[in-house]
């Protein structure tokens, strides 16, 4: 017992000394290390898990987007159940069509959807409606070929909520309706309103059944809301009237109208006494918020079920036997996943380069660690620390300091990405969290398994590779090779999306997924060869190190032989940093070729349509002074004036070609400037005693003219016309003169001199282009004007042509072709991903040089000692640095170059490039080829950071005493 102060201790004689937490003491000891690893994990989980919520994102409003492109007509469920049997009373059949038996039914079928499928009940609707359309007696409406209107009966609910009362009121139904009730209310639709003069109060009869015609009475008119949702767009003809043509073998078809009449819920019964054979309805609208691609399999087997399996006879045991469903949502899937099945391999090639890179960016940050601590581990276990106690430990003192971080990383990414599945992000952020926590004890583990103070040098120029790392070469070339050659032989897309019919849930599933082994053997193809090429160039490293050292010590001064030397003195753990600077380099030479191979195929789908920047077209004639207004447009450089004929037809028969007029020196300046099919001037001049015939004649107006033909003679006067033609015009008619006749009638002869698979003034594998100093006054006028410049503005040139012409500018024409969002977020996350690897990679060379630091300040304070100047120092930094660099730099440039040509006849950007509204066909295809700057920024980044940081590091040391560094007993 002893006393202090006022205060009494007590203090037993045997015991121990207190001893410091493990994990305290070492976080204590380096807290910028700790606090470095969090910022890396924290970074690097941040990443990870958006990247698998921003893939959901944007691929789940790729789908709503093609759903609801796709019109409701298209997406809707639609449910039909025939007439009630003519074997029930009439007092079943008119119960049958009443509003509650029909709502009751309703209710049924929507229990009997199975998820994901999910009807919008605030967009879904039922009814009864007549199945053949009522003809009309009334005088009043319209009748274009003298045919009586006809006109659809429907009794649908949620009018009241669905449109906007404009005049009149909503229709009732007074007392019970039956068979027999002779008058009714109805309500129409402006449209229907406007093309059918219709008024409030109008009466309008449909035939009835051994009775007098029903009278209907129009008490309102409505405008929908939404007159695109799917209760109105359904079923277009209950909002707009349609114009129906019969067929028939005279000149001119014989049409009538046929409009809606709406009617009240409770009117329906009345509908069984017309020859309408009414029918009972329920249409479904999916809810856009339950579509989502992951469960696009299961959505797509909801679908079938309810088309023609188990869900199918549900609903005929809830409605009726001879029920039917249809559908085309089972096809707008099938298309949606054609276009992601082209895209996801894509963005897993960047997901694979970057994650391959962070990877390596850990193992890195592990490795320093390690070596940092060598001594002190080593220690340790000479002292008896267990291995299994050493890597316990190290794992928990990582642990303490990456689990935070995870978890921080994953509130980020959460934060960041709102939308998506959680799940995914939760497991990358537990694999990122598991590999920082196990880098540092598994290096421990490997290095010190043995227990040594002094280890034998590993200098890169002088340490032999071993057999086990051979063989792990090898292996990897095994594995690129036949990555390479499935991407060359298979492409992007796989081999297998096609191989079922649309609509099939197996179908959708292989398409969209690319999940196989495969797929990711294909995906990781361009981080393979990046690998492959870093392995090899490590084994060839030490080669040139040993050829330039003998060299440079014959040099005056030490400073060029130091450098080599030190450089080949380097250890060989600069591997991964290697592996990292290629693969990161391969990774974005290959992305930014991607990207620029996309721009670039934009671009040129926008010319191939247009034909210069700027287009302006109208049906007939342009204004004679417009030309010369447009010239003096800002932004514009050359106007090209065309004079086209789209009805031309050559030779004797009946097929057409369009025809283009052109000056052939502003035209052949044009083609060439655009690389459309570019030609000699020359070839097309028109020769001087080149005239065309005169048009025939008009007929009397009461002789019925028959198609005159061109003359056995020859179509025109003089010499033929030279032309420019499309291969397929050209392998039609050869070389040999021929006619062609006009639009206006008249005939000129014509004879193919130039041929060309392009050219600006057409698009399209058919066409003719002739100078139009060879044309009459009427073909020659222009029609088309094609406009080169920058910066062109389209309000000024829409103005200046009129609201007649149609103008169209080639950066809108671009734009079209970005019709999804699946392809703007899949760029959006490659380009995050190319720069998140190109990130990594500079983080690699920054972990790389901050590992030597210690060892060059040493080097620098004792050389400085001997009379080595502060630019001397800089110089031997930044020379002992600069092979490295160099190597990583020039050898990423070829790998990636490698890369792009081994993988380009496999990667087809089509689909990721150019969308088509409506599945047209894209105007051509997008190529992978080689982006020189996506080649060369990166690696002459590279270089400058490298060099920079040298010297900095030089600059920095030159500024600080040597005292500190010259202390003998410092483990340098």
């Amino acid at each position: 017992m002893s006393e202090v102060g006022r205060r009494w201790t007590f203090t037993r004689r045997d015991a121990e000394p207190p001893v410091a937490p493990w994990i305290r003491t070492r976080l204590r000891a380096a807290p910028g290390a700790a606090v470095a690893l969090a910022l890396l994990v924290l970074a690097t989980v941040l990443l990870a898990a958006s990247f698998p919520r921003a893939v959901d994102r944007y691929e789940d409003a790729g789908l709503r987007r093609a759903v609801a492109d796709a019109t409701a007509l298209r997406t809707s469920v639609q449910m039909s159940a025939p007439p009630p049997s003519l074997g029930a009373t009439q007092k079943e059949r008119e119960s049958v069509l009443r509003p509650a038996s029909v709502r009751e039914r309703y209710k049924r079928i929507l229990k009997v959807i199975e998820r994901p499928l999910v009807a919008d009940p605030g967009q879904s609707a039922y009814g009864v409606r007549t199945t053949k359309s009522l003809e009309t007696p009334e005088k009043w409406l319209p009748r274009p070929t003298g045919l009586p209107a006809h006109m659809t009966l429907a009794a649908q609910n949620g009018l009241a909520e669905h449109a906007r009362l404009r005049a009149g009121r909503l229709p009732r139904a007074d007392g019970t309706v039956t068979a027999a009730t002779p008058e009714l209310e109805a309500a129409v639709t402006t449209e229907t309103a406007d093309h059918l003069h219709i008024e409030v109060g109008s009466v309008i009869h449909v035939p009835a059944v051994e009775r007098a015609p029903l009278a209907v009475r129009v008490t309102g008119i409505v405008a929908p809301r939404d007159r695109e949702g799917a209760y109105w767009a359904t079923q277009p003809i209950l909002r707009t009237p349609s114009l129906v043509r019969l067929p028939t073998q005279g000149a001119e078809p014989s049409t009538y109208w046929l409009g809606a009449l709406l009617l009240a819920p409770d009117a329906a019964p009345a509908l069984l006494g017309t020859p309408g054979a009414p029918a009972r309805y329920w249409q479904l609208a999916p809810a856009p918020a339950a579509l989502t691609a992951s469960e696009l399999p299961r959505l797509a087997g909801a679908i079938a079920a309810l088309e023609s399996g188990p869900g199918l006879l549900k609903v005929r045991a809830l409605t009726d036997p001879a029920a039917d469903a249809s559908t085309d949502l089972d096809d707008v899937l099938a298309s949606y996943a054609g276009l992601r099945s082209g895209i996801r391999p894509l963005v897993a090639v960047a997901a694979f380069g970057s994650a391959t890179v962070a990877a390596v960016v850990l193992l890195m940050a592990g490795g320093l660690t390690a070596d940092r601590r060598r001594g002190e581990l080593a220690l340790l276990r000479a002292r008896g620390v267990s291995l299994r106690g050493l890597t316990a430990r190290l794992s928990a003192e990582t642990a303490v300091v990456a689990v935070p971080a995870a978890a921080l990383g994953l509130a980020g990414a959460l934060l960041v990405v709102p939308y998506g599945r959680l799940s995914y992000a939760v497991w990358t952020a537990a694999a990122v969290a598991l590999l920082a926590c196990a880098m540092l004890p598994v290096r421990a583990w490997i290095t010190h398994r043995a227990v040594r103070v002094h280890g034998a040098r590993e200098d890169l120029a002088s340490v032999r590779p071993s057999r086990r790392r051979t063989v792990a070469e090898l292996t990897l070339l095994v594995l690129a090779s036949a990555a390479v050659f499935a991407l060359r032989s298979r492409g992007t897309s796989g081999g297998s999306a096609g191989a079922a019919g649309p609509g099939d849930p197996v179908d959708l599933d292989a398409s969209g997924s690319g999940s196989g082994s495969g797929d990711q053997l294909v995906a990781l193809a361009p981080v393979l060869i990046g690998v492959i090429a870093a392995l090899l160039l490590v084994r060839l490293y030490p080669l040139p190190l040993r050829w330039l050292a003998r060299p440079a010590g014959r040099l005056r001064g030490a400073v060029g032989h130091l450098s080599l030397a030190r450089a080949g003195r380097t250890s060989v753990s600069t591997v991964l940093p290697l592996l990292a600077l290629l693969t990161a380099l391969t990774t974005a030479a290959f992305g930014g070729s991607v990207l620029a191979g996309v721009a670039d195929a934009r671009d040129r789908a926008a010319l191939l349509n247009l034909g210069a920047d700027a287009r302006v077209e109208v049906m007939g004639a342009l204004p004679a002074g417009l030309p010369q207004q447009l010239r003096s447009a800002p932004g514009v450089r050359e106007v090209t004036p065309l004079s086209i004929g789209y009805q031309a037809k050559p030779g004797t028969g009946v097929e057409t070609v369009p025809l283009a007029g052109v000056e052939p020196g502003g035209y052949a300046r044009l083609a060439r400037s655009t690389n459309l099919g570019a030609f000699p001037a020359g070839e097309l001049t028109a020769p001087a005693d080149a005239k065309p015939s005169k048009p025939p004649k008009p007929s009397e107006p009461s002789e019925r003219s028959e198609p005159s033909k061109p003359s056995e003679n020859g179509a025109s006067n003089g010499s033929p016309l030279p032309a420019l033609a499309s291969p397929t015009v050209a392998e039609r008619f050869g070389t040999q003169p021929f006619p062609v006749r006009l639009e206006d009638g008249s005939d000129i002869t014509v004879r193919i001199t130039v041929v060309r698979e392009l050219t600006p003034a057409v698009s399209g594998t058919d066409f003719l282009i002739v100078d139009r100093a060879g044309l009459g006054a009427v073909p020659a006028r222009p029609t088309a004007l094609l406009l080169t410049g920058d910066r062109m503005d389209a309000g000024v040139l829409r103005k200046a042509a009129g609201t007649a012409a149609d103008v169209r500018l080639r950066a809108d024409e671009r734009a079209r072709y970005v019709d999804s969002p699946l392809q703007s977020g899949a760029e959006r996350v490659y380009a995050v991903a190319v720069a998140a690897g190109s990130g990594y990679a500079v983080l690699a060379l920054l972990l790389a040089l901050i590992r030597a630091a210690p060892e060059r300040t040493a080097l620098l304070a004792r050389l400085r000692t001997m009379g080595l100047t502060r630019s001397q120092g800089r110089r031997l930094l930044v020379l002992e640095a600069l092979p490295q660099a160099l190597l990583a730099a020039v050898g990423g440039a070829l790998t990636g170059w490698a890369a792009v040509r081994l993988l380009a006849p496999g990667v087809d950007l089509t689909s990721v490039a150019l969308a088509t509204p409506g599945g047209s066909p894209p105007p051509g295809t997008a190529a992978l080829h080689t982006d020189p700057a996506s080649l060369l920024l990166p690696a002459l980044a590279v270089l400058l950071v490298a060099t920079g940081i040298a010297a900095a590091q030089a600059w920095w040391t030159g500024r600080r005493g040597s005292v500190r560094e010259l202390r003998a007993g410092d483990a340098r």
